[in-house]
């Protein structure tokens, strides 16, 4: 009966002490990454209707590059709610300078 090659063992304990350690690295950032952050706290009116604090501007000018996911990340309005309030724009063809509303 022929021996066995080490290797048969050791890949499998080698894959394992990887994951570990990829593990051990990583989990601790994203665990401080989450800490950091201040927790969110939303009145039911905001909660239900997904709308913007008051205080934030109710327009928005289209700058170079702009999408609208990117235009909804910035000023925080949820992408349905900025097709909504902007029926007659065609979210592919965004021109520089032209406005969106961001509230009622």
């Amino acid at each position: 009966m022929a021996a066995r090659s080490p290797g048969r063992f050791l890949a499998p304990i080698a894959l394992a002490a990887t994951i570990t350690a990829t593990y051990l690295v990583v989990h601790p950032v994203l665990t401080k990454k989450t800490a950091d952050r201040p927790p969110v706290a939303l009145t039911s009116t905001q909660a239900a209707h997904h709308a913007p604090p008051p205080s934030s501007p109710s327009t928005y000018t289209v700058k170079a590059g702009d999408t609208l996911s990117n235009i909804s990340a910035k000023t925080r309005v949820p992408l349905p709610m900025l097709e909504t309030l902007n029926p007659n724009i065609n979210p592919n063809a965004l021109q520089t300078g032209q406005r969106l509303r961001l509230r009622r």
